[in-house]
C-alpha cells in the first residue's frame, strides 16, 4: 500500500512537471531588442490582397521613420489601379501573364510612381459599397477572372477597348470611385502630390532574394506567377541577405516580407514561426495516408526544441522544388529574443487583431532564412560593402 502511495505520489509528481513543462514550451516571454514605429493592425479578411496590406503597412512605417506623422493608407486604391494593370496585362499576353488577386511589393512601389498615394478617407471603407464591413472578393474575383479571361484566352478576333471601361465599372461598384482630388487637414492634393508630400521616393526602395540558379551581385526577375510585372530583385548570398535584415531593422529601418506561411513551423495560434529539427515524412498517396487520412506531410520525425541550420542548398531546393511559394506579405519591424536568449523577427500581419500577441508574431532567424522569397527595404538600409557590390553606392 505505502509502495503504491508512493508511486501515486511519484506519477502526480511527474505528470505534473510534464505539464510545466509544456507550459512553459506554450509560453514565450520576449524581451526587445529593437522595435521601430509601425501603424496599427488592419484585417484583409477574405481576399488575396496581403500584398497591398503589407507593403502599404511598409510605407507608413516609411512615412512615421521620415518624421512625417502616421497616416493610413488606402489599400482599395492600390488595388483597383493594379487589378486593372494587370487586366491590360493579361489580355496583352493573351493570357499568358496571369490575373488573380495576388500580387507583389513591386505593384506598391509602381503605383507610388505611376498613381500615386491616397489616405483611406479619400474611399469608401473596405466592404462597405457591399453592404460589409471588411473586404469580401470571393464574388468580385470570380466574376472579374471569368470577364478577363473571356478576352485573354478565348477566340476574338479583335478586343474592342471599351472593355476598360466595363471592368472599371466593376472596380468602382466594389471598391468606389478612384479620386482624383481630395483634402487632408484642410488642403487640397492629388494622388501624386500627396505621395510627394509625404517625402516617399519609389526609387529609393529595392528588392532582394537569395537563390543560386542565378549569379549573386546581380538582378534577375523573380520566377513567381504574382511578379506578373517581371520586377527585378537583387541577388545575395544567404548570410549578407540576413545580414540585411538584421542591421537593417538595429538602424531604424522597418522591411516588406515576402514568405511561405504553409509550413508547418507557421504557427498562427501560438504566434510563433520556426523550423523544428526534423525531415518531413509526406506519405502522399501511401496506405498509412489512405487510411488515416493524413499524409503526415510536415511532420517533425526527429526533434526537440533546436531548430535546422538552414544552408543556401537547403533553401534554393526549397525553391525548385515548390516546397516554398510565394503564400503571403507581412511587415518586419523590429528584433527580439525569448527567455532562452533566442533572437527573432518581429512581424505585423494582416490578418486582424488574432493570436497571442493581437496580430503580431515572431519569426525565428531560421525561418526567415529557410522562407523567405523577398524582401522590400529602403537602400539606405543596406550595410555599405553590400550596397557597394551591387552597385548601389
Amino acid at each position: 500500500m505505502k509502495k503504491i502511495l508512493t508511486l501515486a505520489v511519484a506519477a502526480v509528481a511527474f505528470a505534473g512537471s510534464a505539464v510545466a513543462q509544456e507550459a512553459k514550451k506554450d509560453t514565450m516571454v520576449f524581451d526587445v531588442i529593437k522595435e521601430n514605429k509601425i501603424t496599427s493592425i488592419k484585417d484583409q479578411n477574405q481576399s488575396g490582397t496581403c500584398w497591398a496590406y503589407s507593403s502599404y503597412a511598409f510605407l507608413e512605417a516609411e512615412v512615421l521613420r521620415l518624421g512625417k506623422g502616421e497616416v493610413d493608407l488606402c489599400e482599395s486604391f492600390l488595388v483597383y489601379n493594379t487589378y486593372m494593370d494587370r487586366a491590360d496585362k493579361a489580355i496583352r499576353t493573351h493570357g499568358d501573364a496571369s490575373f488573380s488577386q495576388g500580387g507583389s511589393f513591386y505593384d506598391a512601389i509602381y503605383g507610388l510612381k505611376h498613381h500615386g498615394l491616397v489616405p483611406q478617407s479619400a474611399m469608401p471603407a473596405p466592404g462597405t459599397p457591399y453592404g460589409d464591413s471588411l473586404f469580401n472578393a470571393n464574388q468580385l474575383d470570380a466574376v472579374t477572372t471569368a470577364y478577363v479571361h473571356a478576352l485573354a484566352k478565348g477566340k476574338l478576333k479583335t478586343i474592342n477597348p471599351v472593355w476598360r471601361k466595363d471592368l472599371n465599372a466593376i472596380y468602382t461598384n466594389y471598391f468606389g470611385a478612384l479620386p482624383t482630388e481630395f483634402e487632408v487637414d484642410g488642403k487640397k492634393f492629388t494622388p501624386k502630390s500627396y505621395a510627394d508630400a509625404l517625402g516617399l521616393n519609389p526609387d529609393d526602395y529595392v528588392s532582394l532574394t537569395s537563390y543560386t540558379h542565378h549569379p549573386f551581385y546581380s538582378k534577375f526577375v523573380l520566377e513567381i506567377q504574382d511578379n506578373w510585372r517581371w520586377a527585378e530583385s537583387y541577388n545575395l548570398p544567404l548570410d549578407e541577405f540576413i545580414e540585411v535584415m538584421v542591421e537593417g531593422v538595429k538602424n531604424g529601418y522597418t522591411f516588406a516580407w515576402g514568405s511561405d506561411v504553409s509550413e508547418k513551423g507557421f504557427n498562427s495560434r501560438k504566434g510563433i514561426a520556426s523550423v523544428p529539427v526534423g525531415k518531413s515524412n509526406d506519405k502522399t498517396g501511401s496506405d498509412a495516408a489512405r487510411w488515416t487520412g493524413d499524409n503526415f506531410k510536415g511532420a517533425t520525425i526527429a526533434g526537440g526544441d533546436d531548430e535546422m541550420t538552414i544552408t543556401q542548398e537547403m533553401r534554393q531546393v526549397a525553391y525548385d522544388n515548390w516546397e516554398t511559394t510565394d503564400d503571403h506579405g507581412m511587415l518586419v519591424y523590429g528584433l527580439a529574443k525569448d527567455q532562452d536568449g533566442k533572437e527573432y523577427f518581429m512581424v505585423k500581419n494582416s490578418w486582424g487583431e488574432y493570436g497571442p500577441y493581437k496580430g503580431m508574431f515572431y519569426a525565428t532567424k531560421s525561418f526567415v532564412a529557410y522562407k523567405t522569397m523577398n524582401i522590400v527595404i529602403h537602400k539606405d538600409a543596406l550595410p555599405k560593402k553590400i550596397a557597394k557590390k551591387l552597385g548601389l553606392k
